[in-house]
């Protein structure tokens, strides 16, 4: 085992043991753990709300008179649960759904669908690949390189992909009953900014409050920046609890606007959802839609923004 191993071992214990401390020391921190559990897990979804938000935001949640953007998400996880969201978080379902609205033409070429990695005939794909899950967030391998590809790695962090169920962590629903699948789709990167930014548009049924922009996703060597922009592509004063603004303000996209309005055709009559879109080489492509971000504990400071996204949310 070479030295890089052995100290991402040790580092992995010690976050290990920090765990269990931080387990022992919050009676909350137990329960939640116990409700995940298979045996628990069909356990009251509003009391393990209740508790995780607790813990996770530090205060009560009000399921019955929510007005803040988090205790809304909450709320929309147990009461607004249309079949059909299920199928626009499934990464690669939604694309026939958005191919439907705003064309073919915003749709990331998929190269292969798969039940399990030993389906996977390399042989066949291009240089660069990108390999992702389809009912996950997290679970995300680029290829640049297929020569340098490590498979024995892919296929252990797919496998542990596969067998996990997103809804139980956060009880978001629509990701319950989704077959787990494995999804390659091609590499995309913008020759001016050198990476696949990432442009994430808050909406609520048609109208966009707010933008994200996150770059240096792809580094290894740059911090992971967010920053925020409102619909005017005006930079907001937020900062995210878990990563900066960047010291370079990233560029307005050229298609910005024409971004708008796809963001606002996509959210039409959804009381919130975030429509991730990209810009690469002038070119917009649909990402992925999400109901819940982060889980619905979202940290932005200062905190006054969470009234006011969550007055623009209606129940």
């Amino acid at each position: 085992m070479n030295m890089k191993k052995i100290k991402i071992s040790q580092q992995k214990n010690f976050n290990r043991k920090s765990k269990i401390m931080q387990y022992l020391k919050d009676p909350i921190k137990i329960v939640l753990y116990l409700m995940n559990r298979k045996p628990f897990r069909n356990f009251n979804d509003k009391l393990y709300l209740k508790l995780n938000f607790k813990n996770k935001m530090g205060k009560k949640l009000n399921l019955d008179n929510p007005k803040t953007f988090n205790e809304k998400l909450q709320w929309l996880k147990l009461y607004d649960r249309k079949s059909e969201y299920v199928n626009m978080v499934d990464k690669y379902e939604v694309k026939n759904y958005v191919a439907n609205i705003i064309g073919e033409k915003y749709i990331i070429p998929t190269l292969g669908v798969y039940n399990n990695f030993d389906e996977i005939d390399f042989s066949k794909l291009p240089n660069q690949f990108v390999i992702k899950c389809t009912h996950d967030s997290g679970g995300l391998i680029i290829c640049k390189d297929k020569s340098k590809f490590d498979k024995k790695e892919a296929k252990s962090k797919m496998n542990k992909s596969l067998k996990i169920n997103y809804f139980y962590a956060g009880r978001e629903w629509v990701y319950k009953n989704i077959q787990p699948r494995i999804i390659i789709e091609k590499y995309m990167e913008d020759k001016n900014d050198k990476e696949l930014r990432d442009y994430k548009f808050y909406c609520f049924d048609g109208y966009v409050k707010a933008i994200l922009v996150a770059t240096n996703r792809q580094s290894d060597t740059e911090e992971l920046c967010f920053d925020y922009f409102d619909n005017k592509y005006n930079h907001l004063n937020l900062t995210n609890h878990w990563h900066p603004n960047a010291k370079v303000l990233p560029h307005k996209p050229q298609n910005f606007d024409k971004m708008l309005e796809i963001a606002s055709k996509l959210s039409k009559n959804i009381p919130h959802v975030r429509v991730d879109l990209y810009e690469v080489n002038n070119s917009i492509y649909f990402g992925e839609l999400t109901f819940y971000d982060m889980g619905g504990y979202l940290k932005i400071h200062p905190d006054d923004w969470d009234l006011e996204w969550g007055q623009l949310i209606k129940l």
